[in-house]
């Protein structure tokens, strides 16, 4: 989400509504929901939700390494904690790209969200010219081993596999391939984590996700869920994705 707080506020209703009126399963056995407003519509956000008791979770989009300290700007697990998120967003590739976040600093951040009981959202992907000198799975891969390292216990993480050369193409990957990255990145955190994590881990798929190809994906094995970019932006559109099993099987 790139709305202020008031635009932010009027997508969450709206969006719940779509979703209550649509008689959506949230429980198990359904989908889950959650946003990712900005730092700034968070309060606003989480007063809405705990006032109207609403079904929807949220989170954030970024987080700092440092739990406390003068770094100006930076946003603290525990500021996040307090506004009560359940998720934060680790790795997204407009971070990666445009802040120049490395595997290292990004391993520090899933560190610090796992101190203040967040979930990371832990986006992983590759871009095209990746792709092509690499094969598929290599860099997301990478990525993911370097985000482990050290990492110890039965962490709950979720994992986003969001191949860049398709975000915002309009041209996803299939869900062949997206399965194919999946059940490779399941087998490291195996690897790093044992059987156990990595069963209840979830591995989402992102780029170019909307209503007409979400049901592909989530027909496949070791995909478990949509990070949603441009779509989200769109409530119908986006209550249509979260509604996935209605369109499995049609």
């Amino acid at each position: 989400m790139n709305l202020n707080h008031l635009q932010s506020i009027a997508f969450v209703q709206k969006l719940a509504w779509t979703l209550k009126d649509a008689n959506h399963d949230f429980a198990i056995g359904g989908s889950e929901v959650a946003v990712f407003p900005p730092f700034t519509d968070l309060r606003s956000v989480q007063t809405l939700i705990s006032a109207d008791k609403l079904l929807l979770t949220y989170g954030a989009q970024d987080l700092s390494q440092h739990d406390s300290g003068a770094f100006t700007g930076e946003i603290s697990g525990a500021f996040l904690a307090a506004l009560e998120c359940r998720f934060v967003l680790i790795g997204h590739s407009e971070r990666r790209q445009y802040h120049n976040e490395t595997d290292e600093l990004l391993r520090a951040k899933v560190a610090a969200a796992l101190r203040h009981g967040l979930v990371p959202v832990l986006c992983v992907g590759e871009t095209a010219e990746d792709l092509e000198q690499h094969g598929p799975s290599a860099v997301p891969v990478a990525q993911l081993r370097a985000a482990l390292a050290g990492l110890g216990g039965t962490p709950e993480l979720v994992i986003a596999y969001e191949p860049v050369w398709a975000i915002g193409s309009g041209q996803a990957a299939t869900p062949e391939q997206a399965e194919q990255v999946a059940a490779t990145l399941r087998s490291v955190l195996q690897e790093f984590l044992g059987a156990e994590v990595a069963e209840a881990t979830r591995i989402l798929y992102g780029g170019s996700v909307k209503a007409s190809n979400i049901a592909g994906f989530m027909r496949e094995a070791n995909v478990d869920g949509a990070l949603v970019g441009g779509a989200s932006l769109d409530v119908a559109e986006f209550a249509s994705i979260a509604r996935f099993q209605k369109h499995v099987g049609t």
